[in-house]
């Protein structure tokens, strides 16, 4: 099952580079990523099938991980509206999303406060 970790590096060239290299020579494939600056941070979500391999390749090149999560991972089809109706049906169930992003091969990642509950409505 695929998991969202949590990773937090420095806002400088060359950290990201640092964390693919690292999770490369573990054998460990990112299937999906997303970034975004915090402060003086660089926080990147990224979607892994082995969250213990990851989590030990990155924590042994110096990389700290901040979380390790559960996810909803989707195979959408590429066309308007896709995602606000998929969004809609959670919403309407209750369930708070609090994590979107893209991932290989037209898949949605959400976090959500209910994973079962969005589950169940998709």
């Amino acid at each position: 099952m695929a998991r969202d970790l949590t990773v937090v590096l420095e806002d400088r060239p060359g950290t990201l580079a640092d964390m693919s290299e690292a999770l490369g020579k573990a054998g460990i494939n990112i299937d999906g990523l997303c970034g975004f600056p915090c402060e003086d941070k660089g926080v990147i979500h990224v979607l892994v099938e082995d969250a213990s391999a990851a989590r030990k390749a990155l924590e042994d090149a110096g990389i700290e991980v901040k979380g390790d999560r559960p996810v909803l991972v989707l195979d959408v089809s590429d066309r308007p509206g896709k995602l606000g109706g998929i969004c809609r049906r959670i919403a309407d169930a209750g369930v708070n999303i609090d994590l979107a992003y893209t991932a290989t091969n037209t898949r949605v990642v959400l976090g959500a406060s209910d994973l079962e509950k969005a589950r169940s409505v998709i």
